[in-house]
């Protein structure tokens, strides 16, 4: 080949690749397109575990995307109260919401089961049934009919079941008992006794230290340690038994989403499945921490009696009854969610529960330890 034939042939190979180039960029654009959303949180900023699930989702986003996608977070009441964030994506006023389902149980008790109910799933068994049952699929069905879309971003864990001014042995001693506490498990508590208050979590501190209420519950021991409830209410009780698992959900306006391209649906998907395993691992390396300085602090560490337990456990199962009754939706989502419930228990008692026992078993007698 001569010299001259070479370069024109290169030449001619340059200009197709520059107009190749010049063709590809508006389509790699038009599959990449920028989109800046806004979500707005129910907590605040100080409560850097739950309100950092909301970061985790932004931070995976943008990652996946080049800096494509930007989700911009905001802490509770900086765009709209902590209580209005499922409203403010209904609306389309914000794209997202990083919040709790059963905040809205007002609207409809259905709201709850997407959290956590009385005596429901414990975390684990949650993710089983949002991610591999029929959680997700039943729980959106019923968010479409609000025009949003929901996905799990966060775990607490068993939450505890509060702080009390003084000790509470029996179902006698709930009787007349001013509690914080919300939702369907501030209706189980009045069927045996407790009259429940509708408390934001920054007044609890200071109603407890009036004596306004008699108890408050909240999270679990490293949100709790941060609010200081300690200070004025020293018995520490648990479990929380309306708060097994509960599941902190990524909200979205559903035609928001939908107008995102699939790869973007996808990062968005992903980032919600982190934020919920990495909340759940950040409790627990924090909460252990957090109950050994809190007895230090002179917390005293209580369990509800056997009496105490069975007695809302017969409380709940009676406000099912009547829930059910009025609310079919409730009633076809609870008997799914009941159903996977008997059979996950019939598998993990015969297994992992009798290894967590011996290893507990280990650990109470001082066995487990670090190499000498």
């Amino acid at each position: 080949m001569d010299r001259r034939s070479f370069i024109k042939k290169v030449g001619a190979g340059g200009v197709g690749a520059a107009a190749a180039t010049a063709l590809a960029a508006p389509a790699i654009a038009q599959e990449n397109p920028k989109v800046t959303w806004r979500l707005t949180s129910s907590f605040p900023k100080s409560l850097d575990t739950i309100y950092g699930g909301a970061e985790d989702i932004a931070n995976h986003v943008s990652a996946a995307t080049g800096g494509n996608f930007e989700i911009q977070c905001y802490a509770a009441g900086e765009i709209v109260p902590g209580l209005q964030a499922f409203d403010a994506v209904q609306s389309g006023t914000v794209e997202a919401a990083h919040t709790c389902s059963y905040y809205f149980w007002g609207k409809d008790p259905t709201f709850a089961i997407g959290t956590a109910i009385p005596f429901g799933l414990n975390q684990r068994l949650s993710n089983a049934w949002f991610y591999e049952g029929n959680g997700n699929t039943l729980m959106n069905e019923f968010y479409d009919t609000y025009g949003v879309y929901g996905l799990p971003a966060g775990n607490t864990g068993a939450q505890m079941g509060g702080w009390f001014r003084k000790e509470v042995n029996t179902v006698d001693d709930l009787k007349g008992l001013k509690m914080r506490i919300a939702g369907l498990a501030g209706r189980v508590m009045e069927k045996v006794g407790v009259v429940p208050q509708q408390i934001a979590g920054g007044d609890i501190y200071p109603a407890l230290e009036k004596g306004t209420i008699d108890a408050a519950e909240f999270v679990g021991p490293y949100d709790d340690q941060k609010l200081g409830f300690y200070k004025v209410a020293k018995y520490y009780y648990y479990p929380g038994w309306w708060e097994g698992g509960p599941v902190i959900h990524g909200f979205f306006n559903k035609a928001k989403y939908q107008e995102l391209p699939k790869h973007y649906q996808a990062a968005l998907d992903d980032a919600c499945a982190f934020a919920n395993t990495n909340m759940m691992a950040k409790y627990d390396v924090k909460n252990p921490v957090a109950i050994r300085e809190l007895i230090g602090e002179g917390a005293v560490m209580k369990g509800y009696s056997t009496e105490i337990m069975q007695a809302c456990y017969n409380a709940a199962m009676e406000v099912y009854a009547e829930l059910g009754a009025e609310n079919a939706t409730f009633k076809k989502i609870y008997n799914d969610q009941t159903e996977y419930k008997n059979a996950a228990y019939g598998w993990l008692k015969t297994c992992e529960f009798r290894y967590d026992q011996f290893m507990m078993a280990l650990q109470n007698a001082g066995q487990i330890k670090p190499l000498a």
